[in-house]
């Protein structure tokens, strides 16, 4: 493999309040609930996280659907996500996706 081309590590799909310290990369999902510049709130049902935007994801707008892929940023009292990736999820069913969700967990642990 070429040398200018790096792997990143792969990103683990957390809830906001699943999120770890050793976690590098993770995804999230939610509701953008505020908005300011390059930063914003989202809310995914389990809790809150910041995330800083890169500047192609910067027209993000509150009550947007969005998963978020980035690195985890450890703060003072929990975390902030450093965005590499912003999709708009406007389509997705919600209800569904959290039954479908739930349903991995339970195989998961089986």
């Amino acid at each position: 493999m070429p040398d200018e081309f790096q792997r990143r590590l792969p990103s683990v799909r957390r809830s906001v309040s699943d999120i770890r310290g050793e976690d590098i990369r993770v995804s999230v999902m939610g509701t953008v609930i505020e908005k300011h510049e390059a930063m914003l709130t989202l809310d995914d049902g389990t809790g809150h996280i910041s995330i800083s935007l890169p500047e192609e994801a910067r027209e993000v707008k509150p009550g947007q659907i969005v998963r978020v892929f980035g690195r985890v940023i450890p703060m003072e009292g929990g975390f902030e996500i450093e965005a590499e990736i912003v999709q708009d999820m406007a389509g997705l069913d919600m209800d569904l996706y959290r039954k479908v969700e739930g349903l991995e967990k339970i195989g998961a642990s089986s």
